[in-house]
């Protein structure tokens, strides 16, 4: 039973894999540009979902972390940096800096404080990019003059095709992707789940629980800090508004609607987000009020989420088949 659960489980995401990897060559560039940015707003709000599905820490701050890996791109491209992978690896080690430092101050508290807190250094955050105009521009952003071409096999491609620039997130995503699965099935893993359901628990039979949840946030902040580099390169420029907290309430709202706890989950969250608002705003300009109309159902039917209510139900179908 476990190895049909398992091989049909294989099966859907090598399916999902090759729709992904069809997608640019299918399909009309607007669309190509449209799955490119969910597979980003897909990895901020997994990265959420490490803390709020698997550890059980609601953040209002990770939008903080995915602006400063925005920034640290934008800088290192634009004081003569010439390499995408390097501009990378600044985004993911400026965001997991950024969440050691203040994870060391969040992790002590729990539940209400803890989302007070995340949201209060956000909003720090958002306040000095906003008005610290000799290094990030204020309120203009910092755009980027210049991107350099992705380097691969002796040849040059150019990240403005949206095709290239598209197979190169998913690249950077599904490493991402994959190794946030190796955090989530390993012991540590287990434990952060551990600390989720029962802390106390944990905690009497010796268990580090700060430490375990300071070391979630720090890769939760680095993954942030990586989906916020990708956003740049996308946009072309960073802005403050991505650091604030109600562009923090989007991996919320994502993870909400696919399914916290669910390892996928955000990611679907994600492609409904955009599919609703690309949907709704060819009707009306005022789509947030209808996407708050859709979303107060998904709660009330989908108390796990779209695609995590479908995995339960797959799961009782399973257990109830001979």
């Amino acid at each position: 039973m476990a190895n049909t659960t398992s091989a049909k489980t294989a099966m859907i995401i090598l399916l999902v894999l090759a729709v992904f990897l069809a997608g640019p060559f299918i399909l009309p560039v607007y669309w190509t540009m449209i799955l490119t940015e969910i597979l980003i707003m897909g990895l901020l709000a997994m990265s959420f979902n490490l803390l709020f599905g698997y550890t059980g820490l609601l953040s209002f701050g990770q939008a903080g972390f995915f602006g400063v890996g925005a920034y640290a791109t934008a800088l290192f491209l634009s004081k003569g940096g010439n390499s995408l992978f390097v501009s990378l690896l600044a985004a993911l080690g400026t965001g997991a800096v950024a969440a050691l430092v203040i994870g060391f101050l969040c992790v002590r508290r729990d539940e209400i404080y803890f989302a007070m807190i995340t949201l209060g250094f956000g909003m720090m955050l958002y306040t000095v990019a906003h008005n610290w105009l000799s290094l990030t521009g204020g309120s203009d952003g910092l755009p980027l003059l210049n991107v350099p071409a992705l380097k691969l096999l002796g040849r040059e491609f150019s990240l403005f095709d949206p095709n290239v620039m598209y197979l190169f997130v998913f690249s950077v995503t599904a490493l991402c992707i994959f190794f946030l699965w190796r955090v989530v099935r390993s012991p540590f893993g287990l434990m952060l789940t551990a600390i989720r359901e029962n802390k106390q628990r944990l905690a009497f039979v010796g268990a580090g629980v700060q430490h375990l949840r300071l070391a979630a946030f720090v890769i939760a902040g680095a993954l942030a800090g990586m989906a916020g580099g990708l956003f740049c390169l996308f946009n072309a420029m960073a802005t403050p508004d991505i650091l604030h907290w109600g562009f923090s309430s989007r991996p919320v709202l994502m993870t909400v609607l696919g399914g916290s706890g669910i390892f996928f989950g955000p990611l679907f969250g994600a492609a409904i987000f955009f599919g609703l608002e690309q949907l709704i705003t060819s009707m009306t300009e005022n789509w947030m009020i209808f996407l708050g109309i859709i979303l107060v159902p998904v709660v009330i039917f989908f108390p796990h989420g779209i695609l995590g209510t479908l995995v339960d139900w797959m799961r009782t179908r399973t257990k109830r088949a001979p």
